[in-house]
């Protein structure tokens, strides 16, 4: 049953019996040095991988840093365009009150070229126009009466009024004649002024407490020109208004009529 074996049966033998024991020892010394490789691998590894814990607190320190560096450039950019806004919130009052004050001014320009204009306005019609030598007055003896008080007959229309009321031109024009003794016309008058005007027309203002114009002197209608009174041939405190073509006594015309014709109310 046993075969003997020779050392030369041995040596001419078929390796084939020993083929896997070598096999396996090189396996095993492969096996091994993996082993030791992957040994060595984890050992390196492990020297080398951070403490646990670590990075997931270094990441999450880095984004907070991030999330603290955006919010602070979001709160630089808000403060940044809260005072944008406030200057151009000061900008557009500045800009609203200069264009306030300029439509202001534009106003009162325009207020005080109206009121310029229609003080022209007034003057021109003053210019043009003719008004009564007093305001508040009674129409007393007129003009043409018959009278023991006239020469003839009454030569203008008396204006009843208190010593020292107002007496004004009833039109402008140049005073011709002012003083005393009816300015030239008889005692009967008293003080008197007599004014030309631009059509060719006279008016007489007499019996006069006080004169305030002298000859030569251009006045507006309604300028004040002497203050009523009593002087002269008179029955009472009046002013005696005659409307002349000529300076002198002796050419008058009605004056109520006149007036009248020219739009005053007598």
């Amino acid at each position: 049953m046993f075969q003997r074996v020779t050392l030369r049966s041995f040596r001419t033998a078929r390796p084939f019996r020993t083929f896997p024991i070598r096999t396996r020892a090189a396996v095993m010394a492969a096996g091994l040095g993996a082993s030791v490789a992957l040994g060595a691998g984890v050992a390196v590894a492990v020297g080398v991988t951070a403490v646990p814990g670590t990075e997931s607190t270094a990441g999450a320190v880095r984004a907070q840093a991030v999330a603290q560096a955006k919010a602070a450039q979001a709160a630089q950019a808000a403060k940044a365009a809260k005072a944008a806004q406030a200057t151009k919130a000061a900008r557009q009052a500045e800009v609203a009150a200069a264009a306030k004050k300029a439509a202001a001014a534009r106003k009162a320009a325009a207020v005080k070229k109206a009121a310029a204009k229609a003080r022209k306005a007034a003057a021109a019609r003053r210019a043009a126009s003719w008004i009564d030598p007093v305001k508040t007055y009674r129409l007393s003896a007129r003009f043409n009466q018959a009278g023991s008080h006239w020469h003839a007959r009454h030569s203008g229309q008396d204006f009843a009024v208190p010593i020292g009321t107002d007496v004004v031109a009833a039109h402008g024009g140049t005073v011709v004649k002012a003083g005393p003794n009816g300015a030239g016309d008889g005692p009967a008058y008293g003080n008197a002024v007599v004014i030309r005007h631009a059509d060719g027309t006279y008016s007489q203002y007499a019996h006069l407490s006080r004169i305030d114009v002298r000859i030569g002197q251009v006045v507006t209608t309604g300028q004040h020109i002497a203050r009523s009174g009593d002087t002269g041939n008179s029955t009472g405190p009046h002013l005696h208004f005659e409307i002349r073509r000529t300076p002198d006594y002796g050419s008058a015309v009605d004056p109520v009529a006149f007036l009248r014709a020219r739009g005053v109310t007598v």
